[in-house]
Formats: structure tokens, C-alpha cells, sequence
């Protein structure tokens, strides 16, 4: 892909960096995916950091009791679009330090960045509620798996009354990770759930997200449910 600015040209490409050992990407050998953005014949390259965000275990897929590695295709796009946004943006003032910033700010995954968070206030709400050993148990194991989907199998596992309140207190003293993973849930059916700062900051995706809250959690404050995600996205 090439675009002009100015007098220069912005060219990139999105490889399997061989230089570079094999490894584990879920159930699959391979090289890493890497990154290469070239202006004015100057060159950076850099580590893909969708590759990166779906190693991790928790994106694996499981069927029938068998693992298998995120969509490698649905990745490459994903970088493709991020990158030629962020030369579109800037066809008048690109460089190569611009578009690092920019990618570093742009491609982040909310939900990634907001689960640590909530598996904080997650510990703390079941240390108060008197299981103390069941925090300590999520708080080991949860990096294997998807935190919406661990609370998911919480509500089986705690009476109504206790899942209610864990529910309830979250819009409180936790980031709105739930109703944000909840949102991305149902419109794009694929194991790589996640929202980037760079949907998260296109107009119709919190248009569609402000729709989605007040249906499904009306007695909540939307406008301060939006506000605590922007404070995420600023930090």
C-alpha cells in the first residue's frame, strides 16, 4: 500500500518475521507477526500489537475440549485498518514518531486495559463477602481466561441476592468493563472481542454503545458511564 504526502510516500506491509524463532500461538507453531512502516525511505519495525494482545491465553478458542489460535487473518486486517487510518489522519503532517504515537494510543484494547481493574474490585468484593479463598483462586487463575466470562459462571455458582449486589456495587467502585464487553458481545461473534481506542473513538460506535446501555441497564447514569470510559481512554 502506498500513499502520497507531500513529496514523500508512506509504505507498509505486515509480515512473519523468520528471523525470528517459532513459537506458540495457542495450538499453532509460528513466526511472530511483525510490522514494517516506511517514509522517505526510512524505516521502523515493530512487533504487531494485536499478535501480542491475542496470544494471550484467555483469546484461545475451545470446542469440545480442544484448543485452537485466534483467526491470524481477522489480526492482519485489523492492523491494516489501524495503520491506514492513522496515514490518512496525517497525510499532511506524518512522520514516523507521529504514527508510533499514534499507534500506541490507537490500537489499545479497553477491554484489556479495563480488566485488570475489575478483577481488583472483583477480589475485594468476595473478600468482603467472606471467600476469602475463591478470591484468592480468581485472582491466581484468571489470566486463562476472559474475565466477563468467569462472572458469567459466577452467576451459576452464587446465590441471586450475592450476584445481584457483586452487579450492582461494580457500577460503583469498578470501571464499566461488564456493559463494554456485554456491547461487543452480540454485534461481532468472534473470538476477538475487544474495543480499541480507535472504534471506540469513531462517532457510531458510541452512538451504538449509549443505544445499548440505557436498554439494557436503564437505571444507570449513562452520561457517567461515558465519562469513566473517556477517563480510561485520556490515561
Amino acid at each position: 500500500m502506498e500513499a502520497t504526502l507531500k513529496q514523500y510516500k508512506v509504505t507498509y506491509k505486515t509480515y512473519y518475521n523468520e528471523r525470528l524463532k517459532k513459537s506458540l500461538f495457542h495450538n499453532r507453531l509460528m513466526h511472530p507477526l511483525y510490522v514494517q512502516i516506511i517514509f522517505d525511505r526510512l524505516p521502523i519495525i515493530f512487533k504487531s500489537y494485536y499478535f501480542d494482545l491475542f496470544s494471550k491465553p484467555k483469546y484461545a478458542i475451545r470446542v469440545g475440549g480442544q484448543v485452537f489460535a485466534p483467526n491470524i487473518k481477522q489480526i492482519i486486517e485489523m492492523e491494516k485498518t489501524l495503520i491506514e487510518f492513522i496515514i490518512d489522519k496525517h497525510a499532511q503532517d506524518f512522520s514516523l514518531n507521529i504514527f508510533k504515537k499514534e499507534y500506541a494510543f490507537y490500537s489499545r484494547d479497553l477491554l484489556d486495559i479495563l480488566e485488570e481493574s475489575f478483577l481488583s474490585y472483583l477480589f475485594t468484593f468476595l473478600q468482603d463477602e467472606g471467600l476469602p479463598s475463591l478470591a484468592i483462586a480468581i485472582r491466581k487463575g484468571s489470566s486463562d481466561t476472559k474475565l466477563y466470562e468467569l462472572v458469567q459462571d459466577l452467576k451459576k455458582a452464587l446465590n441471586l441476592t450475592l450476584y445481584k449486589k457483586l452487579i450492582e456495587n461494580s457500577f460503583f467502585y469498578a470501571p464499566p468493563y461488564l456493559p463494554l464487553y456485554e456491547f461487543t458481545e452480540k454485534p461481532k461473534r468472534t473470538p476477538l472481542r475487544c474495543v480499541t481506542i480507535f472504534e471506540w473513538e469513531e462517532r457510531q460506535t458510541k452512538e451504538k454503545f449509549t443505544k445499548f446501555f440505557k436498554k439494557h441497564y436503564p437505571g444507570n447514569d449513562t452520561d457517567e458511564t461515558l465519562k469513566r470510559i473517556e477517563v480510561w481512554v485520556k490515561q
